[in-house]
């Protein structure tokens, strides 16, 4: 039996990518704040008091990821939690002043970083690439209901 060609294999592409990704956050960015955290306090600053279904569904965590990442941020004093005054079973996220400065900080390093990662593109690649990857990403999502088939587009 041959090899195949990983090269036209998204999911180790895919794979490839993140690895570099995590190389590029651990040194660029940060190693204490993780970037699914990071994207947490990101959705937190575009709009604050959001509940942890709403901020998981935004940034594309599970439910059980998104917990962890918001207890980990909440030991490290960067958001806090209040009972929603609407319904006693939610809780409503904010950023501390702590975690506002974080974020700022952090936002001059992830896009120094992606400048780093897209150095390989021309803007024009760029471009396409984002709009490429989000497609397949935003189809991706689909796929957590294998009975409703994904429609191609484009």
């Amino acid at each position: 039996m041959a090899a195949v060609d990983l090269g036209t294999h998204p999911g180790h592409l895919a794979r490839r990518l993140q690895q570099a990704h995590y190389l590029l956050w651990n040194t660029m960015v940060s190693e204490e704040i993780t970037s699914p955290q990071f994207a947490v306090m990101n959705a937190l600053v575009a709009e604050s008091g959001l509940d942890q279904r709403t901020v998981g569904e935004r940034v594309g965590l599970d439910r059980s990821t998104i917990a962890e990442v918001i207890s980990r941020l909440g030991r490290r004093g960067l958001l806090t939690k209040t009972r929603d005054p609407e319904d006693g079973r939610r809780f409503l996220l904010r950023l501390t002043d702590d975690g506002l400065r974080t974020h700022r900080r952090l936002t001059l390093r992830t896009a120094r970083m992606n400048q780093v990662l897209l150095a390989p593109l021309s803007p024009e690649e760029q471009t396409v690439f984002f709009q490429l990857i989000r497609r397949v990403a935003d189809a991706a999502e689909g796929l957590r209901n294998p009975a409703e088939p994904v429609a191609a587009q484009g």
